[in-house]
């Protein structure tokens, strides 16, 4: 049995347990945007193409610009490295037990405005378009990627698959925080 897969099954008793520290609650209706139906590079470009034609605001502190910028600097970081990483011991515990919980749920759940360790500030203020065709090419690019991936700085090593599921759940978490603002 992998190591995964043994935390997974350890894991899965967190799962009842919530994850989410600051997230606002999701409505009881339809998210603004449809989720990405499976956790793949394909939904989750479909899913911005969408997107780009919907009126839609966040209901958190951060602005679309601030979410989109936020979201593809992961993907970014995921190929060229993170700034700043947890523990060796958190990465192999609390980060690899999260991760294998959220793999198995499908979903995951964070605080929707904690910003990437290390990372540059999320400016205030910033072209929406823009942020949002930087995150749709930054997929395009971990979809192409043939590198070596970088770890995560809270879950450690990730295969391309396990990036690509991190990813799409990260845009969907954020994207239940999306409302229709028109």
């Amino acid at each position: 049995m992998k190591r995964r897969q043994f935390i997974a099954l350890g894991g899965l008793a967190l799962a009842s347990t919530p994850l989410r520290a600051v997230a606002p609650d999701r409505p009881s209706d339809q998210p603004a945007v449809p989720l990405a139906e499976t956790l793949t590079m394909t939904a989750a470009l479909q899913t911005l193409d969408q997107l780009r034609a919907a009126q839609v605001t966040n209901r958190g502190t951060w602005n679309l610009y601030q979410v989109y910028t936020h979201l593809a600097q992961s993907v970014e970081y995921s190929m060229s490295g993170y700034p700043e990483h947890r523990s060796w011991l958190f990465k192999n515990s609390v980060g690899s037990i999260a991760f294998a919980v959220f793999a198995v749920k499908g979903s995951m759940n964070h605080n929707l405005e904690e910003a990437i360790p290390g990372a540059p500030p999320l400016q205030p203020v910033g072209d929406a378009e823009q942020a949002l065709q930087r995150l749709r090419q930054s997929l395009l690019v971990f979809r192409d990627f043939d590198g070596p991936l970088q770890p995560h700085f809270a879950y450690g090593e990730l295969s391309w698959r396990e990036y690509e599921q991190a990813h799409v759940m990260h845009l969907n978490n954020h994207l239940e925080a999306f409302v229709q603002s028109g």
